[in-house]
């Protein structure tokens, strides 16, 4: 409502005016309403709609309680799809959320058909990037497989606007079946359709530090649109009548309007298989690590300043690694300020620069000892390329070598 102010005085000027009532096309109207709206009030949710077939306003799904289990099921198995990738990653596809009471109903089927199978995986990716709609009663079942269970975590607050209601949103102190393990890696996938609800739990579970969001920025929607007719005309007006509180960011932010931001932007088509490229790097991160403290450990000249170096990589938060590069940046940083020591350099290194797997498990040197070449004047250009030699006025002999 605060972004309101003047709306009403904008109205009544362009009433005045008689330019938009001048429109005679009812379609090109709505959408001259519509862009109004949405410049004056900068929300790109509100829209204005032209529906003369529309009768009444458009009708709501039958409420699950008018569905058999049979018929629940069916629109759960074309929603919610799930299949093991190369890699031992689980890969959990949701299209549309279900709410409460379908989820309670069919819990039994849910958790032995489909949970069970994903819960032996070492990691998992849940795929929203066909998900423009969902309940907020569901929103913590989702999140709450994949919270610990030793707390309940207070993760979204919802106010109603026509209701007056303001509904907290916690995680569930127990769940049927288990919960996926802390430990495990999770990537939700996100495209310009993730909507609403779905777009909620992206950004839940990334402020929880929970998953790494890879995709596109998501559509920037509302928990809960609803399409009002204007009078009784045939123009509509869809606007949002609920929205998050944003918690988990102290209320200063939330996702509505703008989107929720991937911690990697890559296009929607190509999001799983990026995804899956940075599972496999986490996969390592164990052993680099554990290498990395092996040849501290056996190689470093300042000896005392080793047992500090290993508490630091192994206390050291790794949950939003996603690159090479930035995995290089995070360890040089903290290692040369622990050790107050510039030298320490970790780099990531290609294929090409390793001559042999057994070279590089046993830390030599990777660079290969120069050829001499046999020929006379091969031998003099080297030594040209290695050493410089003049002699400076004054009869100063100048020797450099590089």
């Amino acid at each position: 409502p605060e972004n309101l102010m003047g709306m009403q005085a904008t109205i009544e000027q362009a009433m005045k005016s008689r330019e938009i009532l001048g429109i005679s096309d009812p379609q090109t109207l709505a959408h001259v309403l519509t862009d109004g709206v949405q410049s004056s009030l900068n929300d790109p949710r509100l829209v204005i709609s032209y529906e003369p077939s529309t009768v009444e306003s458009p009708r709501k799904a039958p409420a699950p309680t008018n569905l058999t289990q049979e018929e629940l099921m069916a629109g759960l198995q074309k929603n919610v799809r799930y299949d093991i990738l190369e890699g031992n990653v689980g890969y959990l596809r949701v299209d549309d959320l279900p709410d409460q009471e379908v989820l309670s109903r069919l819990s039994g089927f849910l958790v032995n058909h489909v949970w069970k199978q994903l819960m032996g995986t070492s990691a998992l990716v849940l795929d929203l990037r066909q998900c423009p709609s969902g309940h907020v009663s569901g929103i913590p079942y989702v999140i709450s497989y994949l919270h610990p269970g030793n707390t309940v975590l207070h993760v979204d607050t919802i106010y109603n606007r026509p209701l007056n209601t303001t509904t907290e949103i916690w995680t569930l102190p127990q769940v049927l079946g288990e919960r996926y393990g802390a430990e495990k890696d999770v990537v939700v996938l996100t495209s310009s359709r993730t909507g609403g609800v779905a777009e909620d739990i992206a950004y839940i579970l990334k402020h929880m530090r929970r998953a790494i969001v890879v995709g596109e920025r998501t559509e920037g929607g509302a928990l809960d649109l609803q399409k009002l007719r204007i009078g009784q005309s045939n123009f509509f007006l869809t606007v949002p009548v609920s929205r998050s509180l944003g918690p988990l960011s102290g209320g200063s932010q939330t996702w509505e309007g703008s989107g929720v931001l991937p911690c990697v932007s890559t296009p929607a088509e190509q999001a799983l298989e990026k995804a899956l490229a940075i599972l496999t790097l986490r996969r390592a991160l164990p052993g680099v690590v554990h290498r990395l403290q092996e040849a501290l450990q056996e190689y470093y000249t300042l000896v005392d300043r080793v047992p500090a170096l290993l508490h630091h990589l192994s206390s050291m938060d790794y949950s939003m690694v996603v690159s090479e590069e930035g995995l290089v940046t995070k360890l040089n940083s903290g290692l040369q300020a622990v050790a107050e020591d510039p030298r320490l350099l970790v780099r990531a290194v290609g294929p090409r620069e390793i001559s042999s797997g057994s070279e590089a498990e046993s830390h030599e040197p990777l660079e290969a000892e120069p050829e001499i070449p046999k020929d006379e004047a091969a031998r003099k250009a080297l030594v040209d390329t290695v050493f410089q030699v003049s002699v400076l006025p004054g009869n100063v002999g100048y020797l450099r070598f590089d």
